[in-house]
């Protein structure tokens, strides 16, 4: 446990960033299960719009570094071409 007032103020921080990042995952995580639901059900237009929905969502976490861009951009891709797929 913390002893120095410091420690105890960064503890403290801690705790306030832990809950606000689980909060923004989970916002995120959200959106992207619509987007599965709403693929699952093969309806394309539902579907796509989930993931215009979604897609802003999961940017933002990126930018708030709560994921990489590079796995916000690799999540977005290939639920685009799942949608994408829905069509053939």
């Amino acid at each position: 446990m913390a002893n120095t007032v410091s420690a105890k103020k960064m503890t403290r921080k801690i705790a306030k960033r832990t809950a606000v990042n689980k909060s923004r995952r989970s916002r995120m995580r959200t959106f992207v299960r619509k987007v599965e639901e709403a693929i699952a059900s093969g309806n394309q237009t539902e579907a796509a719009a989930a993931l215009r929905a979604a897609e802003p969502e999961m940017m933002r976490a990126a930018q708030k570094g709560i994921v990489h861009k590079n796995t916000a951009s690799r999540k977005v891709s290939r639920l685009a071409s799942r949608i994408k797929t829905l069509s053939a």
